[in-house]
């Protein structure tokens, strides 16, 4: 039995020959390396699509974080190979290339497990796109490459391959843990609290997928039907609409959407996690300043995030995790699913009626 799923053996396999039966370390270095540059210009490229984030905020991501240098360059952990798979994925998304993105998407859950935290996400945006009888081809994609990729060990062992490859109820240590270091060592094992926190991440899905991805005024159950047969989101455009999106919510179109329910479904479940090991942090790092710069952002509102950027850091710097580290990484973690809620709506949503808004309504006719 395996304890990663079948992708993370033979792209390990190649680096085990590629240097020397694992001797040559300097060389796994410099791959590492070169797959760290190839994560950046993937993440500047999605970034570079939205236009949602300030270009100083790009130092910090390259500049700034030891952790992801050395889960990158020192450690040469799997996490890292399977985001920079993934952001090629979205790459391909942002081009319409949904089926080559679904194939990458696969081959990422298949370095790490953790890349399902981005599939609420992706379901639902083939739903959008597609409708369900569309998105079950893209779906059979995801799977058939699973199975292509895991024949060796599911023809051998398959109970074996798969419960341990995708141990959705894999016990953690705690010791190693960052976000749940002021909690009793008997509640972190505990199996209710799991599934307290499983709950929490259902009922999150739930309400962003209800009021924050869904831009229609229908119910979301015309997902479900063919594109061509729905109703078009047709909201008038009056300044009174313009003015209160502009300054109360960041409508979302395009690109930007696609990465919003993106990287907001991988979001979610890194907040409710079981547990964050330190090698786990490349798992959302790269997200980060695109969901804090992708609501509305006065002049003065740029530093309490470049702040939170900040504590993020320390909070996954602190080893061993402490009480104070711990508990301030899950306000971090509040404080931008607060900025996410209040902060993005769907383009279709109606204003709240305004006699400032009316009034300049009417001075513009």
């Amino acid at each position: 039995p395996r304890s990663y799923p079948a992708g993370f053996v033979y792209i390990f396999l190649g680096l085990y020959h590629a240097t020397g039966r694992g001797s040559d370390i300097r060389l796994a270095q410099y791959l590492f390396a070169g797959l760290y540059l190839l994560n950046l210009l993937l993440v500047f490229r999605i970034y570079c699509r939205t236009n949602k984030v300030p270009p100083y905020v790009f130092f910090f991501m390259c500049c700034a974080s030891y952790r992801i240098h050395s889960i990158f360059v020192l450690r040469l952990f799997n996490d890292p190979v399977a985001m920079a798979i993934l952001f090629l994925a979205i790459n391909l998304f942002l081009e319409e290339r949904w089926s080559w993105g679904c194939l990458l998407f696969s081959l990422a859950v298949s370095v790490k497990m953790n890349i399902l935290l981005f599939a609420p996400g992706l379901l639902f945006l083939l739903l959008q796109r597609f409708g369900l009888l569309g998105c079950i081809p893209k779906l059979c994609i995801c799977a058939l490459l699973q199975v292509v990729l895991g024949l060796p060990f599911l023809l051998v062992n398959p109970v074996g391959y798969l419960t341990r490859s995708f141990d959705l109820g894999r016990q953690f240590q705690f010791k190693w843990t960052v976000n749940w270091r002021f909690l009793p060592e008997e509640v972190f094992q505990n199996r209710v609290f799991h599934a307290a926190l499983l709950l929490a991440h259902l009922a999150g899905l739930g309400l962003f997928a209800l009021h924050r991805w869904h831009s229609s005024k229908e119910s979301i159950l015309t997902l479900l039907k063919d594109p061509a047969k729905r109703k078009p989101a047709s909201p008038r455009l009056t300044v009174n609409n313009i003015l209160w999106q502009a300054s109360c919510v960041c409508p979302l179109n395009g690109s930007a959407r696609i990465v919003f329910i993106l990287f907001s479904s991988n979001f979610l479940g890194v907040c409710c996690s079981r547990s964050l090991h330190y090698q786990f942090y490349v798992w959302y790092f790269h997200t980060l300043p695109y969901l804090l710069w992708c609501t509305p952002t006065t002049k003065l509102a740029h530093m309490p995030k470049v702040l939170l950027l900040g504590v993020i850091e320390l909070c996954w710097n602190t080893y061993p995790s402490t009480v104070c580290s711990s508990l301030s990484l899950h306000i971090c973690h509040g404080l931008i699913l607060l900025q996410l809620w209040y902060g993005t709506a769907p383009v279709s949503h109606t204003p709240p009626p305004s006699r400032k808004l009316t009034a300049v309504s009417k001075k513009a006719q």
